[in-house]
């Protein structure tokens, strides 16, 4: 099993959870965060450090979120390692209350 990130990171993409991460298996891309399904080790430790509710255990995904699942694995492979906290966009809290925001999704 694996954690993933689903759309209510998009646009907001805090990195509270990158910090608590023992394996390094977040990867960043220009307005969302993934998680290497691969490198997860199902710590749940991400999973209450972010402010926006936006991980999930792969068994636990909202309905309409399954097709984060892949959609991490994929993008992990491309968008580079994140291991240490980073700000914030600064219009990250405007974006948190938005919903259907996979079309503005930068791959």
């Amino acid at each position: 099993m694996t954690f993933v990130v689903v759309e209510s990171c998009i646009r907001c993409k805090y990195t509270d959870c990158v910090e608590v991460c023992p394996v390094d298996c977040f990867h960043e891309g220009p307005n969302y965060l993934v998680i290497d399904p691969d490198e997860c080790i199902d710590c749940t430790l991400c999973e209450p450090e972010c402010p926006v509710d936006a991980i999930y255990a792969e068994e636990d995904l909202p309905e309409g979120q399954g097709h984060f699942l892949e959609l991490n694995a994929r993008l992990a492979a491309q968008w580079p390692v994140l291991t240490i906290k980073k700000d914030a966009p600064p219009d990250a809290d405007d974006w948190v209350s938005v919903k259907d925001k996979l079309q503005y999704l930068e791959e």
